[in-house]
């Protein structure tokens, strides 16, 4: 491996490495991420599109990453990524998740991309999609996107399967969205099945942008909880691509980086995050992403950082205004 630091996910195995790679870009042709179509370039096949996410896991297990994120929601990428792992034997980690159904039949200007349902009929299907797609057991199985309002934390028929899967030696448990993702988390911290929580990992937004869960993120850590931070870069808002607040544009010049780089080293500074998802599509962006390993923060930087932050609710209607391309 070269340098990148492991570490247990919270209290419990498995390991993973400080930076992961993402797959949500990587496994169908549309996505929210600002220039996404412009660098998967004209060819969007899914034999293409195979080679690419192909070629990306080739350079992210060359470079040490040894953590790979996935879900059922992301077209093909369990099964790019399962194929990949077939071929080449590499002992990774891998996580998915279940809740969403990709319906946009490869396409980028589908009217629905993906429809979310927190059933346990969901649950039951999805499951043993995930194991023939990936060719394996996932080490980490989130429910995607989970939130209040669909009362997935209240179903005793969901929670009393994923239990099951805990039982079996999975890590299970939830990502966020969205401007409450700290009260969600708070009520996943909670959850009791036969007086033991079968949930032990979060995944959640944390950026420049939008820091609100970051308390959250730190009790459930300190609860001995996985904590996995995705969108580090904010769909491609902390990027070269996008006007940046002011205080990212001089601590970038300062210090002789890429804002990417900036935002997933502010990341990868808190204390409760064990690891950074990298959401890169090109090699090239995943090398700017890997220089964050190399860059320390100090307190007063990190400080100075917040001043980035945008009150929650008008970063999600920011994001949920972005368009899929």
């Amino acid at each position: 491996m070269n340098g990148i630091e492991t570490r247990l996910l919270g209290a419990d195995p498995p390991t993973v490495t400080r930076l992961g790679l993402g797959l949500a870009a990587l496994g169908r042709p549309g996505y929210i991420n600002v220039g996404h179509g412009a660098d998967l370039g004209a060819e969007k096949s899914v034999e293409a599109m195979r080679a690419n996410a192909h070629a990306m896991l080739d350079e992210a297990w060359a470079a040490g990453i040894r953590y790979f994120d996935a879900a059922r929601s992301y077209g093909r990428a369990e099964e790019f990524l399962g194929s990949w792992l077939e071929t080449t034997a590499h002992a990774a980690t891998v996580g998915s998740k279940w809740g969403y159904t990709y319906t946009a039949n490869w396409r980028t200007d589908a009217d629905q991309h993906e429809v979310k349902d927190h059933t346990r009929p969901t649950l039951e299907r999805q499951w043993p999609e995930t194991l023939a797609a990936l060719r394996r057991t996932p080490d980490i199985y989130l429910i995607h996107s989970a939130t209040l309002e669909t009362g997935v934390l209240d179903d005793t028929r969901v929670l009393a399967r994923l239990s099951e899967l805990a039982e079996s030696g999975v890590r299970v448990g939830l990502s966020l969205s969205g401007p409450t993702q700290a009260a969600t988390l708070q009520r996943a911290l909670a959850v009791r099945v036969d007086g033991v929580n079968p949930l032990s990992v979060v995944q959640a937004t944390w950026n420049l942008l939008e820091p609100s869960a970051g308390a959250a993120l730190a009790q459930a850590h300190a609860a001995g909880w996985g904590v996995v931070v995705k969108e580090a870069v904010a769909n491609g808002r902390l990027t070269a691509r996008a006007t940046l607040p002011q205080v990212v544009t001089d601590l970038c010049a300062r210090l002789h980086t890429t804002p990417d780089a900036l935002a997933l080293a502010a990341a990868l500074a808190q204390p409760w995050a064990d690891t950074v998802l990298s959401g890169a599509t090109t090699q090239q962006h995943l090398r700017s992403n890997l220089s964050a390993l190399n860059l320390e923060l100090g307190l007063g930087e990190l400080n100075a950082l917040q001043d980035a932050a945008q009150a929650p609710a008008a970063y999600w209607q920011e994001r949920a205004g972005m368009v899929w391309n």
